[in-house]
């Protein structure tokens, strides 16, 4: 039994989910939920839409309801076949490729089975077994949860979803979990600490000694992961009408943004990385750092262009698979097999880096890397006929310890790295927009069909180098941009065709 809790949050004690026991729904066939998929349009490249449907078809067979003797609470996906537990941030990563199948399964439930083992003083176990639905970690276990992501990725659901009731239901859990890491996971001067294995980063090698111990490190990505959850927080708490919620939370950030940048930042790397005890900063510069892409007020605008050029750098970042999740000039890089999370390029990580990108208006650059890991991914896919774990930084090849089928977050870059980030679309429902940056040479018109718009409504988005076609049953703006032009049109249901000329 884990250890009782001793200060109890009233958010907590506010949690819904602790309340609900699991009410038996059917999981529709993958042959029943295929017409209410997404379709993408890709005239030349015929592999790609091979490997969107292929991970989708893994997914579903991924598909779990809870056993009659489990304290689950929701139908779930799990991350591979043979997996016995649930995984926080696997879980929180899932989700950003589940949006995109919302209409035939509720991706997203999968969260609420950790949201109903919250404890009572907020913390969150970063494992449940899955057949017991137990959780794997006490609160005051170093290893016992982590990465803390969970409100940015129901914010990006919310953006994406508009599911107002569901935002109000996590609030209280979420709020309640980030005030615990505030309390417990932090270091007097206000940074957070992980270790190896609350990482998620297992053996990276950032920090001396042992990966199950923080050794009086304060850790980049913790640090950074608190500061975007806290703005996701933030904009929940404005969306929700709770004014001082969000005060409080926005003074907060305020606080470790500065934190962060007068002590996280390196001057002579011109780069992010994790703070020993005696202020010498690791020897290794980590993919963890771009978590401060994700938050535009992070990172300054005279640090962003050298931040982001270690990207653009082969002798760091610029491998033949990007993103590797140590820089090539770390001296931890494993160049044979990407040694794991020694180099390995794990698409959750991608996924992280693209989403950064894309917040700092740098979608040229998240387009190159999109399209050559997408390639890479795809070579894999053509001698293995499956999608891994990690791939290998310098081969198309599975990286160390890779498990195969694994969709699970592998499944974040045959969907919604195709679809966000080669095909360029992203929706916004509480803003009724859709913004579309086409980048992609094809043969002829591309887009995709049947996508899902907001609670329940659908769009089809095709166009050439002359004219976009959109086919919709509700109202939006498009936001349209290429490398030569940007505009916007007001979409009305029907057909609109937008000339380009």
């Amino acid at each position: 039994m884990l250890r009782p809790s001793i200060v109890p949050n009233p958010l907590a004690l506010a949690n819904v989910f602790r309340q609900q026991s699991y009410t038996p729904r059917p999981i529709p066939s993958f042959e029943e939920a295929r017409p209410q998929l997404p379709i993408p349009i890709l005239p030349g490249y015929a592999q790609w839409e091979e490997m969107y449907w292929r991970a989708w078809e893994l997914a579903w067979g991924n598909l779990r309801q809870p056993t009659a003797a489990s304290s689950l609470i929701s139908n779930y996906l799990n991350v591979s076949p043979v997996a016995e537990r649930l995984y926080l941030w696997d879980t929180a990563l899932m989700v950003q490729f589940g949006i995109y199948g919302r209409h035939a399964f509720n991706f997203v439930g999968t969260l609420n089975n950790f949201y109903a083992h919250q404890q009572d003083d907020g913390f969150i176990s970063r494992e449940l077994d899955a057949p017991s639905g137990a959780p794997r970690y006490a609160p005051f276990d170093p290893n016992g949860t982590g990465p803390n992501v969970v409100a940015w990725s129901e914010w990006r659901y919310f953006r994406v979803a508009g599911d107002m009731e569901r935002l109000e239901q996590v609030f209280a859990p979420l709020l309640a979990y980030h005030q615990w890491c505030s309390a417990n996971r932090t270091w007097r001067d206000g940074l957070y600490w992980a270790t190896g294995e609350s990482s998620g980063m297992a053996n990276q090698g950032r920090v001396p000694g042992d990966h199950r111990h923080h050794h009086h490190w304060a850790w980049v990505d913790a640090s950074l992961q608190a500061a975007v959850n806290g703005l996701a927080l933030q904009q929940m708490a404005l969306a929700l009408g709770q004014q001082t919620a969000a005060q409080s939370l926005a003074a907060e950030r305020a606080q470790l943004t500065r934190t962060i940048n007068a002590k996280l930042w390196n001057e002579e790397s011109r780069f992010y990385q994790d703070l020993g005890p005696q202020g010498e900063f690791s020897a290794v510069k980590s993919v963890a750092a771009y978590w401060a892409l994700l938050d535009k007020e992070l990172v300054p605008p005279p640090r962003l262009e050298p931040f982001v050029r270690h990207l653009r750098e082969s002798g760091a970042f610029k491998r033949p698979h990007p993103v590797p999740t140590l820089s090539a000039d770390s001296p931890n890089y494993d160049q044979e097999t990407g040694g794991y999370w020694r180099g390995g390029v794990w698409p959750a990580m991608n996924f992280m880096v693209l989403k950064g990108l894309r917040t700092a208006d740098q979608h040229a650059l998240a387009f190159e890397i999109a399209t050559q890991h997408l390639q890479q991914v795809g070579e894999v896919f053509r001698q293995t006929h499956t999608f891994w774990q990690n791939y290998a930084p310098e081969t198309a090849a599975p990286g160390l310890n890779g498990r195969p089928d694994y969709v699970g977050w592998a499944g974040l870059s045959p969907i919604a790295i195709l679809l966000e980030d080669v095909l360029g679309l992203m929706s916004d429902w509480p803003q009724r927009r859709i913004m579309w940056d086409r980048r992609l040479p094809c043969q002829g018109a591309y887009g995709v069909q049947n996508y899902p718009l907001g609670p329940n409504y659908t769009v089809d988005l095709l166009g050439d180098d002359e004219t976009i076609y959109v086919t919709t049953d509700v109202p939006f703006t498009l936001v349209l941009r290429t490398p030569e032009m940007s505009l916007q049109k007001a979409i009305a249901p029907g057909t609109t065709e937008i000339p380009l000329g």
